[in-house]
C-alpha cells in the first residue's frame, strides 16, 4: 500500500481528537492547536523541544515585568514571590496528580533524585537497586559510582523494540530490593513505563520507586497518586517550558514519615524563635524552631531560582489551559508519520511503534557526521548523538514541520 502521510494524519487524529473532545470542553479559539503566535519566530524549523524547549512569549513578559521588579523601576509591578512558588506548587502538583504538601522546589531532576537517594540511607544503605538502559543517562554515573561503592545495582537493558521488559523487571526486584529507579519516558528514545505496573511489582517486595518525570510532566498524562509512585523529580525547562536552574520533588505523604531528612536548609523551617537577640523571648537554647510537616520541610535548602518561578507561574496554568491529552492528540498524527516514513526508508528505530510521547528516536552510525551539515542547511534543529537522532514534537509544531525533516533527510539511511 502506498504510504500517504495525509491519509495517517486523518486516520490518526480522528479518534484522537474526537476523544480528546468529549473528555474536555472545547478551548478558546485563542488556544486553538498549534500555537505557533505564542512564541517567537525561529529562524529554523525547531524539532528540539526535548532538550530546551522555547519559551513561551507570555513567559518572557512576565519575566520582563519581574525584571522592572527586580530594578525598582518606576513602572514595576507588585510581585508577591512567595504566593507565586506556591501557585506554582498547586499548578505543578494539578498536572502530575499531587498534593502541594508533597512537593518541594528544587534545582534539577538530578538534585531530586540524589535528594531521594540520601533520605534513602544510600551509599550506606545496601539495599538492592533495579534501574534500566531507559533511565536519564546522566544516572547511569549517579548508580555506577552506587555499584563501585558496594550497591547492589542491576541495570536492565532494553529489548530490541525500544521497551523495558516488565517480566524482567519482576524478576530483578526480589526481596531486598529497597528501589526500582526509572524515567516515565525515556529521554533516549521515548519509551513510557506502565507506572502502575512498575510500583506493583516494586511493592509486592517492599521496594520504593522513583520515577524521573522531565519528559513525562506537560507531555503525557501523568498521576503520581494512582500510580502510586513513592518518588519523583523533574526539570522545569523541557516539556514545562520553564528553564534551568528549578525543579520539583515529590514525595507521597504517607512515604515521608519513612525515610530520614537528607540535609538542613532554611526553607524547612516552619517555626522559629530565637533567644540572642536584644528584646527576644528568654530561652535556655540559641533559639527554638521546626521543620515544616511536608515535603518541603523534609528537602528545601536555600534560595530558589524566582526567575523560573515566575516563567512557571505562567506556563503552567498555560499548559492547563491547552490540555496536556490535547495535546498529545494533537501531536501523535506528526509522531506517527515520522516513525512510519522513517522505517519504511529504512531507518533503524529505537522507539516503539505504539509510542505516544513527544519523542521519535532512530539509530544511525556516526549520525552527527553524516546528518550535521545537512540538518543545518536544511533549516532543521533536532537532537543528532554520536551514532543516533532524535525528533522532539511540542505544541507549535505543524506536519508542515514533518515534512520538511522528511524532505531533508536522506531517502535512505546514509551508508
Amino acid at each position: 500500500m502506498t504510504f500517504t502521510r495525509r491519509a495517517l494524519i486523518a486516520a490518526a487524529a480522528a479518534p484522537a481528537a474526537a476523544q480528546a473532545a468529549s473528555a474536555a470542553p472545547a478551548p478558546a479559539a485563542s488556544l486553538a492547536l498549534p500555537v505557533r503566535s505564542a512564541f517567537a519566530a525561529m529562524p529554523y524549523v525547531y524539532l528540539d523541544s526535548g532538550s530546551t524547549h522555547p519559551m513561551p512569549l507570555g513567559a518572557r513578559a512576565a519575566l520582563e515585568g519581574y525584571l522592572r521588579y527586580k530594578t525598582r523601576a518606576p513602572d514595576a509591578p507588585e510581585l508577591d514571590m512567595n504566593a507565586k512558588e506556591q501557585n506554582v506548587l498547586a499548578a505543578f502538583g494539578a498536572l502530575v496528580g499531587a498534593s502541594p504538601g508533597e512537593l518541594s522546589l528544587v534545582q534539577s531532576t538530578t538534585m531530586g533524585e540524589n535528594l531521594i537517594l540520601q533520605a534513602l540511607g544510600y551509599p550506606a544503605e545496601r539495599g538492592r537497586i533495579v534501574t534500566d538502559a531507559l533511565h536519564f543517562f546522566g544516572s547511569f554515573y549517579t548508580y555506577g559510582e552506587l555499584k563501585r561503592l558496594g550497591v547492589d545495582v542491576v541495570t536492565l537493558r532494553m529489548t530490541r523494540e525500544g521497551r523495558i521488559d516488565l517480566d524482567q523487571m519482576a524478576a530483578a526486584v526480589t526481596p531486598g530490593t529497597r528501589l526500582v529507579s526509572i524515567s516515565a519516558v525515556s529521554t533516549t528514545n521515548g519509551f513510557q513505563h506502565d507506572l502502575k505496573r512498575v510500583c506493583e511489582i516494586a511493592h509486592a517486595q517492599g521496594a520504593y520507586v522513583y520515577v524521573d518525570l522531565a519528559h513525562a510532566a506537560g507531555a503525557v498524562p501523568v498521576d503520581l497518586r494512582a500510580a502510586g509512585v513513592d518518588f519523583a523529580a523533574t526539570s522545569s525547562y523541557k516539556w514545562l517550558m520553564g528553564d534551568f536552574g528549578l525543579g520539583f520533588v515529590y514525595v507521597r505523604e504517607d512515604v515521608r514519615p519513612k525515610i530520614q531528612r537528607p540535609w538542613w536548609g532554611y526553607h524547612q523551617i516552619g517555626r522559629f524563635q530565637s533567644h540572642v537577640f536584644p528584646y527576644d523571648a528568654p530561652g535556655d537554647s540559641v533559639a527554638d524552631y521546626a521543620a515544616r510537616p511536608d515535603a518541603t520541610g523534609l528537602l528545601a535548602m536555600g534560595t530558589t531560582s524566582w526567575t523560573g518561578v515566575v516563567q512557571l507561574d505562567h506556563t503552567l496554568p498555560w499548559i492547563q489551559s491547552l490540555g496536556v491529552e490535547r495535546i498529545q492528540a494533537w501531536r501523535q498524527p506528526m509522531v506517527d508519520a515520522v516513525k512510519t516514513e522513517l522505517r519504511r526508508r529504512g531507518y533503524k528505530p529505537l522507539t516503539p511503534l505504539d509510542s505516544k510521547t513527544p519523542l521519535v528516536a532512530f539509530a544511525l552510525k556516526d549520525a552527527r557526521g553524516k546528518l550535521r551539515d545537512l540538518l543545518a542547511k536544511g533549516g532543521l534543529r533536532l537532537t543528532v548523538a554520536q551514532n543516533r537522532f532524535r525528533v522532539s514534537i511540542s505544541v507549535f509544531n505543524d506536519m508542515n514541520d514533518i515534512d520538511r525533516l522528511l524532505a531533508v533527510l536522506p531517502k535512505a539511511p546514509p551508508a
